[in-house]
């Protein structure tokens, strides 16, 4: 998140926005008094996290919450391994908050710079096709209603609303605290090779279900897979560490620093692209360490993006990679930015991406100063048609009609959205739009 002369931008610089009134309250007390204050005003009200969604879903017109400072531990319960965490803490701080009681989180995703609130409310995930998106892991939450009470949800209070708002897009309420279930801290054997890309996708599916944690990316006009496999090790197993200069190589000088100033380029010289692309397969990926598992789930990204990511039934990712490597191919395009394929398990959460199916990832990226527009929405028929439901903080085209055909529990969330927020205290532009009025 940004803020300058009071305008909030997010990180992809996709939505901006002047708030009428910023809010930073440090205390759950002090959330549930911003909303009774909006109530009374008649002002529509959300809470921001770090900024890290593409979409609207934080964008906030009236007031915006700003929960910096509502952060760190709240509770620990070492006995059934379950920490309660204050909603603006960030994943990058779990690491040290965690270390001392010997816990992890089972999974994270490649980025660690959002809120808890943020991404559990937004569906992010990270890989392994045995485990769920990071709201799966939610065992309590507690949030301020639209009406401004104080409402607390886990396995035996109002236990019928977990699987509503374990992943609400901020649409039921303000969330001031998690409850997420750990495990004890673990290691993880990262090996990261460049395999033909015709193989690495006919292996995938076995991949998926096999290995703990498996993705792939491919740089269009290349025949290779960047492939990467995560292994889960007791914390007693030898740790092999990357060489602090030899990470430096790869994951700053060449995957950030080098990589940006192709990028730039490659917005006024689209020809340049194919064949960095090319160096690029041959310079990363070829390597085999064993760390900590925050350090190797994490990759430190500065160059900025453009994401769109569509969830699909497993089986149907071959095909539908098979479909996207083909339109680029057709059409022409000069694309910098990898795609990157991944995968969960299924999950009960009503409007997770994984809700009922084991499911694979497609994400599609684009440089932030080049337009997306045509590129995301004809990969995006591609996803539709085998039907794909889109990340709910990445860009995409979808609105309420459309996602009701593809989320069996839809209406029953816009349900819970009634009782929790009868009056749209919460809503938004883009929450108007995925979810009706």
């Amino acid at each position: 998140m940004t803020a300058v002369g009071g305008l909030w931008r997010t990180w992809g610089r996709t939505e901006a926005v002047r708030p009428q009134r910023v809010e930073r309250p440090a205390s759950i007390d002090a959330v549930q008094r911003a909303v009774q204050a909006a109530n009374r005003t008649g002002m529509r009200v959300k809470a921001v996290g770090a900024g890290h969604s593409f979409t609207g879903i934080a964008v906030a017109p009236g007031v915006q919450l700003d929960l910096e400072d509502l952060n760190g531990i709240r509770d620990v319960d070492l006995e059934r391994g379950r920490v309660t965490l204050l909603a603006g803490t960030h994943l990058h701080q779990l690491p040290r908050l965690l270390r001392p009681h010997g816990l992890g989180l089972e999974n994270m995703g490649d980025i660690d710079r959002q809120t808890i609130a943020g991404a559990t409310s937004t569906g992010t995930h990270g890989t392994g096709g045995s485990f769920g998106g990071l709201a799966t892991q939610i065992v309590g939450l507690t949030l301020v209603t639209g009406t401004g009470e104080l409402l607390h949800i886990d396995e035996t209070e109002n236990a019928e609303l977990l699987p509503a708002a374990r992943l609400g897009l901020g649409a039921l309420g303000v969330i001031v605290d998690i409850t997420l279930q750990c495990v004890p801290a673990y290691l993880l054997q990262a090996v990261e090779r460049p395999e033909p890309l015709q193989a690495t996708v006919e292996s995938y599916l076995e991949r998926s279900a096999g290995e703990d944690h498996f993705e792939f990316y491919w740089f269009p006009h290349t025949e290779t897979a960047l492939t990467k496999t995560n292994t889960r090790l007791p914390l007693t197993a030898e740790r092999k560490p990357l060489p602090r200069a030899g990470r430096w190589v790869d994951d700053e000088l060449l995957a950030n620093g080098l990589y940006r100033g192709v990028c730039a380029l490659g917005t006024a010289a689209p020809a340049v692209i194919p064949p960095f692309s090319r160096l690029a397969q041959r310079l990363t990926g070829n390597r085999d360490f064993t760390d900590h598992a925050p350090r190797v789930y994490v990759t430190n990204r500065t160059v900025r993006f453009r994401e769109m990511e569509y969830a699909l039934p497993r089986e149907a990712v071959p095909e539908a990679f098979g479909e996207v490597k083909a339109l680029i191919e057709r059409r022409g395009w000069r694309i910098s930015f990898p795609i990157e394929v991944r995968s969960a398990a299924a999950d009960d959460n009503w409007l997770s991406t994984a809700y009922g199916r084991e499911t694979g990832y497609i994400a599609v990226h684009r440089y932030y100063r080049e337009d997306q527009r045509e590129y995301f929405a004809a990969v995006e028929e591609i996803m539709v048609a085998h039907d794909g439901r889109p990340h709910w903080g990445k860009l995409h085209g979808r609105d309420a009609e459309s996602l009701r055909a593809t989320y069996p529990r839809f209406d029953d969330f816009l349900a819970v959205r009634d009782r929790l927020d009868p009056d749209r205290r919460f809503e938004n532009a883009y929450l108007r739009r995925v979810l009706g009025p």
